[in-house]
C-alpha cells in the first residue's frame, strides 16, 4: 500500500478535526507514522451554500458529491463524514469501511437552559426539519430561522441577535473542545438525527486491501446501531426534508430501537420502539411499517411519497 494515503474530508474545522481521529486511530492500530495518512480539504456544494436549506439545493448529496467524485477519480483513497450528513442511500460502489465510536448524541439549546424557558414566540436558529418539528411540537409558539454554516458562524449568527436560541449537535461542540456551550436536552425530549455523533469512513469497494487497513478501527456496536437507525430511515422513505428522529442503544442481548417521525409543523407525530438481536436485519423496516402504519395518513403520506 503506497503511503502517504490520501483522506478526504470537508474544510471546516470539525470536518478537520474528524479527520485528524481518524488518522490517529489508523495510526495507533497499525503502528504508522503520523506522515503515513495525509489529510486532503475538498470544498463541497454544502460548504459554498450557506443561505438556502438542503432541501431546497440537493439534500445531503451536497455534503458527499464532491468526495464522492475524489474516490471515483483517484484523487483520494478514503473519505470522513458525519455520519448523519450523507444520504441514506449510497452508490454500490462505495462502502463504509469504519465507524468510530460514537460520540454524545444528544442535541443542546444554546440561549435557554431548557425548551420551557425560551420566551413566548422565540426565534430559533436551524436548518433541521427534524428539530424544528420537535421543538414546534413542544412549543407551537415557537418560530424557527434558517441558520446554516459551520459552529462559529451560527454562534455568531445568535450572538448578533438573529434569534433567542440555536440547537447543535453535543458531539461536535465537544470534539472543537467546547464541552460548556449549551445545555443538553435528553433523548427522551428530543430523540437525535438517525447517525448522529457517529464519524464514518468510506472507500471504493474494489479496494479490498484498504477496506480490510481501515476496517481494524471499526467500532463494533457503533456500527450495529448506525446501521439500524439508517435502515429504518430507507424503510421509511425518509430524506433531508423528512422529521425523523432515531435512536438505537446496544444492549445485553441486541439492538433497543427508539423512533419517532413527525410532520413539519410538529403538530402530527408519532414514535414507537423495538428490541431486537443484532443481527435482525428486518426488524428496523418492520418499525418503520409499524410507525406508517400508525400515523394518520397526513403524516403517512410525507414518508409514503
Amino acid at each position: 500500500m503506497t503511503q502517504p494515503l490520501r483522506l478526504g474530508t470537508r474544510g471546516s474545522p470539525l470536518a478537520l478535526v474528524q479527520a485528524h481521529m481518524v488518522a490517529d486511530a489508523l495510526a495507533r492500530a497499525h503502528g504508522w507514522a503520523a506522515d503515513a495518512i495525509a489529510i486532503v480539504p475538498i470544498r463541497t456544494s454544502g460548504d459554498r451554500i450557506q443561505d438556502r436549506a438542503l432541501a431546497e439545493v440537493g439534500g445531503k448529496a451536497l455534503w458527499t458529491r464532491e468526495l464522492d467524485r475524489a474516490l471515483d477519480d483517484g484523487a483520494i483513497d478514503f473519505a470522513v463524514h458525519s455520519m448523519k450528513d450523507i444520504e441514506t442511500i449510497r452508490p454500490a460502489e462505495i462502502v463504509i469501511a469504519a465507524l468510530l465510536p460514537r460520540a454524545d448524541v444528544r442535541d443542546r439549546l444554546i440561549g435557554a437552559e431548557r425548551i420551557a424557558d425560551l420566551p413566548h414566540g422565540a426565534r430559533i436558529g436551524t436548518s433541521s426539519p427534524r428539530r424544528a418539528a420537535q421543538l414546534r411540537r413542544l412549543r407551537p409558539d415557537l418560530a424557527t430561522t434558517l441558520f446554516r454554516g459551520n459552529v462559529a458562524t451560527r454562534l455568531a449568527r445568535l450572538e448578533a441577535g438573529e434569534a433567542e436560541a440555536t440547537l447543535l449537535a453535543a458531539a461536535g461542540l465537544d470534539r472543537l473542545g467546547h464541552p460548556e456551550i449549551g445545555h443538553a436536552i435528553p433523548v427522551e425530549t428530543m430523540l437525535p438525527a438517525p447517525a448522529q455523533g457517529a464519524v464514518g469512513v468510506e472507500t471504493l469497494a474494489a479496494r479490498r486491501e484498504l477496506r480490510d487497513l481501515i476496517g481494524a478501527i471499526d467500532h463494533a456496536p457503533t456500527r450495529a446501531c448506525v446501521m439500524a437507525e439508517r435502515a429504518l430511515l430507507a424503510a421509511l422513505g425518509a430524506d433531508c426534508r423528512s422529521p425523523v428522529g432515531a435512536l438505537a442503544v446496544a444492549e445485553a442481548d441486541g439492538l433497543w430501537l427508539r423512533a419517532e417521525i413527525l410532520s413539519e409543523d410538529g403538530a402530527l407525530a408519532r414514535s414507537a420502539e423495538a428490541r431486537f438481536p443484532a443481527d435482525d436485519g428486518a426488524a428496523p423496516a418492520r418499525l418503520a411499517a409499524a410507525l406508517l402504519d400508525s400515523a394518520p395518513p397526513a403524516l403517512a403520506a410525507l414518508f409514503r411519497g
